[in-house]
């Protein structure tokens, strides 16, 4: 079956590096959402812990309480959510949640510690700039109150990742905007930030006291042709489970719309939509075998698809890369995400639950030595045993 191999010695690496570009004007915000981006949430949140992170970014409050369960007591920050929630959990347990409309400051509970996120462009979430001034005098009366804490303002810039685009310095001059309007209020935020990972390599000016590292964690340059000199965490691999030779004009999947063109060999790989192979990889992408690389051939299905591998010897098995570092004839993620028409986000988010991940390297493990944990932390149960190889040989 397919596994996915994550190397959270690059996590480290990654969150070292763009730590020391925000430093020493800011501190960072790992976001670990939608399992760690695919990776696994609570091994990366220790591992981002452990290498110069200091808060973490989540979407729910259902994953901060994954965090919470597990042991994790950092800063944390949860931004999406109805106003129904268990906003009351959140203040008991110290994380802190965005506002975002005035009905979810009115929603919140005596206690708790909010970032006012404001829309400067994005036209996301955030407050309104009509209602921004309202809501901030209403926030800091609130806090005169000692109703709740304002910790910080917030936003989120729309082309960072577009080097030039006239859109950044727009929104960082509503920012400041924005800042001034609190301020005037009467409200003196700790935490201010704008930056996410693309902000972070190429606009400094939006780095205020917080920057938000997210793809970039993982090892995926947030910027085309700007290299910042990360490592892609994942790698996805699987063995080949049925190897054939074939003739010319042999019809291969469904509806035969791959045909040989020549005697080769087929290759079966046990992953399919499923797993989160996109369908549009489909006589599109590729994969490696023996250091090699060889098309997907026709349509990949729910559990499996098959790949030519043309005259290379292949034996039931053998290793096949689905994507990886790029250190050799394997795939990346950012080629998968070109041939499926979408964004390395999507691929790496959807990895399936029934893909096991394996962590590999020293930088997170308490006593120095390498670990290889087994285990999916997208589990209801929020994450099986973490075991060493040591302790788990078949692992």
């Amino acid at each position: 079956m397919a596994e996915a191999i994550v190397d959270l010695d690059a996590v480290a690496r990654n969150t070292r590096l763009l730590s020391g570009l925000a430093a020493p004007r800011a501190a960072t915000m790992a976001v670990v959402k939608a399992n760690g981006f695919g990776h696994g949430l609570l091994p990366v949140a220790r591992t981002v812990l452990a290498s110069g992170a200091s808060w973490l970014g989540v979407t729910s409050l259902a994953e901060a309480r994954q965090l919470r369960d597990a042991g994790i007591d950092a800063p944390v920050l949860a931004w999406l959510y109805g106003t129904g929630d268990d906003f009351a959990w959140a203040a008991r347990h110290g994380v802190d949640l965005s506002v975002s409309t005035p009905a979810h400051l009115d929603a919140m509970p005596p206690g708790v510690t909010v970032h006012l996120k404001v829309d400067t462009g994005l036209t996301r979430n955030g407050v309104a700039w009509s209602d921004w001034p309202d809501l901030v005098r209403r926030a800091a009366e609130l806090e005169r109150q000692g109703t709740l804490r304002v910790r910080g303002v917030w936003s989120h810039l729309a082309s960072a990742d577009d080097p030039g685009n006239p859109s950044v310095p727009r929104q960082l001059e509503r920012f400041e905007e924005a800042l001034a309007v609190a301020a005037k209020a009467g409200l003196t935020p700790t935490l201010r930030h704008l930056a996410n990972s693309a902000g972070i390599v190429d606009v400094p000016a939006a780095h205020y006291d917080l920057v938000r590292a997210g793809l970039a964690l993982y090892g995926v340059e947030p910027i085309d042709g700007v290299v910042a000199g990360l490592r892609r965490a994942m790698t996805l691999r699987a063995s080949a489970v049925n190897v054939k030779r074939v003739p010319p004009g042999t019809g291969v999947s469904y509806l035969h719309q791959y045909v040989t063109d020549r005697d080769t060999t087929v290759v079966l790989v046990p992953a399919g939509y499923a797993d989160g192979v996109p369908r549009l990889l489909s006589n599109r992408g590729a994969v490696a075998i023996g250091g090699v690389r060889c098309p997907i051939a026709g349509r990949v299905a729910m559990d499996q698809f098959v790949v030519d591998a043309g005259d290379l010897d292949v034996a039931l098995g053998d290793e096949i890369v689905l994507f990886g570092p790029g250190d050799g004839a394997e795939p990346t993620v950012e080629e998968w995400a070109a041939w499926a028409q979408t964004n390395p986000h999507e691929i790496l988010t959807g990895i399936g639950a029934r893909v096991p991940r394996t962590y590999i390297g020293n930088d997170a493990a308490p006593s120095g030595v390498a670990r290889t944990y087994i285990g999916n932390d997208a589990a209801p149960s929020g994450g099986v045993a973490e075991q060493s190889r040591e302790e788990q040989p078949h692992g």
